[in-house]
């Protein structure tokens, strides 16, 4: 079952912007962390960055630090991704997902094995 609906994708030039919504459906677990992962075609997948729901603690690989961040609305139940800078490397296909068990890290690995419920994804282009 999907557990998420992802949304904000579309295609946009080099340099430009998009925020993408992560927001759980049906019954709301009470997940521990939201983590955003990518796939592009041919490639595997990359966990991009993720936050605990506890603390707010964030984490970002390194190719999009100081490019995106990782924010949470409680009141609209909702988790984004504010991605600035865009490049064409960015194109894939943008999957959140969430984590109900307690960690020490909201990321180990790029699969994302921790995480056991996903979204059907939404589809990022940078493209001039």
């Amino acid at each position: 079952q999907l557990r998420f609906v992802e949304s904000g994708g579309g295609v946009v030039p080099p340099g430009g912007s998009l925020r993408l919504s992560c927001t759980p459906t049906g019954f709301a677990l009470n997940y521990r962390a939201i983590g955003w992962f990518r796939q592009a075609p041919g490639r595997s997948r990359e966990g991009v960055s993720c936050i605990f729901t506890s603390n707010s603690t964030t984490y970002y690989r390194d190719s999009v630090k100081g490019r995106f961040t990782i924010s949470r609305d409680n009141a609209k139940n909702t988790v984004y991704l504010q991605m600035n800078s865009l490049k064409p490397e960015d194109t894939a296909i943008y999957y959140c997902a969430g984590d109900i068990v307690s960690r020490d890290h909201c990321m180990y690995n790029d699969y994302g094995d921790e995480y056991d419920y996903w979204g059907q994804g939404t589809q990022v282009t940078v493209s001039s």
